[in-house]
């Protein structure tokens, strides 16, 4: 059975902007932009509008042209911004609320069903940067580490109990023999499979974004959505203009809650936004680099709330953690972040640290994905609550809703099914709920 290390906040998560840290992020400082898409003018009729320009909302996007509807695309800000441009990168196979929450509420078959859709979900990366020709620096290979005897001993149970059960093979190491998979002394176990990966997140949004333009979407950037009439034909409007569709997806993520009043309601209660963060050190040498993690993996621990990290095309270490559920970025984030990477690896006590950025993951209260659809037509859909899985559980989540619009809701409707409740405490009280529970959880990782 999946043990309670995964049901937690894991390292694909996506990323919000946060301008109190007004840092550029590397991802941004590493890319070249193309010029702003104008905002959207005047009314626009088209089949489907998609509110959101991050992996969901492009996937659905390109799926649904590809399928002979026309389709439009507002993005409040410009093309992977926010959540989609701004994580940590990691294409991880699973969901953050392990298999457990699917056996239990659908039962083994429709489990195993969602399990080999995760799969589906990292074989769409693989098509989509072959088919669209996308630069972004795509690496399978990802490690999962323990810090502790304990938490090593469930960490090598998890594993071989996913291998007989789903059949995910890893390669694991134990006290000394560690090393060879990553040079830490901090690691009592670790855990090697060739599935996940991980990629440049913001080089893949514009890759998808061109992607979708040369099938003729629109793409309108700085056109937040200030209300939604729902009906038979849904009006989406922006300060300038209004697009009118037969459908509407939903694919503001974290960023829904925002414009939820005006928007989808229903759906603020569902989700949390967390902070997390990440830093990148200046650019290492090829040879410390292969010292480091031999095999370049994609690394998280198995903690409740974990540090994860990567080395990127250009050497650097981006190294992510040290979450926030009061929305405020925590004091001396840079120096905290450093000194949490120097526990990892202490050879790096005297890189310098070029860039420090963060935002938002948005978490559900089961930790599985939420998606559905709103109101009595049933032409507004919604996906919502990654949990930190999104870079690979996106793309699949956008091609789901286009079958669902298509009339084909098979595959879209085992997620659909899953229950999810409110946070606790109603708007005022369910961030301290939270930041209470998180301390607790913190207190536990370090006693394990």
């Amino acid at each position: 059975m999946w043990s309670h290390w995964r049901e937690r906040l894991t390292p694909g998560g996506l990323l919000g902007s946060d301008t109190r840290l007004n840092q550029l992020s590397y991802y941004e400082a590493s890319v070249q932009r193309p010029a702003a898409q104008a905002p959207l003018q005047g009314r626009v009729q088209v089949d489907v509008a998609v509110v959101g320009a991050g992996f969901a909302g492009l996937s659905a996007a390109i799926e649904l042209q590809q399928r002979g509807y026309q389709v439009a695309v507002l993005e409040a800000d410009r093309v992977g911004s926010g959540a989609s441009g701004r994580n940590g990168g990691q294409a991880i196979v699973g969901y953050a609320s392990g298999q457990g929450l699917f056996e239990q509420q659908l039962g083994q078959a429709d489990a195993r069903r969602a399990w080999d859709m995760s799969l589906q979900a990292i074989d769409l990366i693989d098509q989509r940067i072959a088919r669209h020709g996308i630069a972004c620096d795509w690496v399978k290979g990802y490690l999962y580490v323990a810090d502790s005897r304990a938490k090593a001993k469930a960490l090598l149970a998890d594993m071989a109990d996913t291998e007989q059960r789903y059949g995910l093979r890893t390669e694991v190491a134990t006290g000394a023999d560690v090393a060879r998979l990553i040079d830490s002394p901090l690691y009592h176990a670790a855990a090697y499979e060739a599935v996940s990966g991980h990629l440049h997140p913001l080089k893949y949004a514009l890759g998808l974004a061109q992607a979708a333009q040369a099938l003729g979407v629109q793409v309108h950037e700085h056109s937040p959505v200030v209300d939604l009439i729902r009906g038979s034909r849904v009006v989406v409007r922006t300060a300038q203009g209004e697009v009118q569709a037969s459908h509407v997806v939903l694919a503001g993520n974290c960023m829904l809650p925002e414009f939820g009043p005006r928007v989808a309601p229903e759906l603020t209660p569902r989700v949390m936004p967390v902070g997390t963060y990440i830093i990148a050190t200046e650019p290492l040498s090829p040879e410390q680099c292969a010292q480091l993690l031999p095999r370049n993996p994609a690394v998280c621990d198995n903690n409740f709330v974990l540090d994860y990290f990567r080395l990127s095309a250009d050497h650097r270490l981006l190294f992510g953690g040290r979450v926030s559920y009061t929305t405020q970025t925590p004091r001396d984030l840079k120096e905290t972040m450093r000194r949490r990477m120097v526990q990892v690896f202490p050879q790096l006590r005297e890189v310098a640290v070029e860039f420090v950025w963060g935002g938002f993951v948005d978490i559900s209260m089961n930790r599985g994905p939420d998606f559905g659809r709103l109101g009595s037509e049933g032409n507004v859909f919604y996906l919502q609550g990654f949990s930190g899985h999104g870079v690979a559980l996106t793309g699949l989540a956008g091609q789901l809703v286009a079958e669902a619009v298509a009339g084909q809701a098979e595959r879209f409707d085992v997620f659909a099914r899953l229950r999810h409740h409110d946070f606790p405490g109603g708007p005022w009280l369910r961030t301290p709920t939270l930041a209470v529970g998180m301390l607790w959880h913190r207190l536990m990782d370090a006693l394990r």
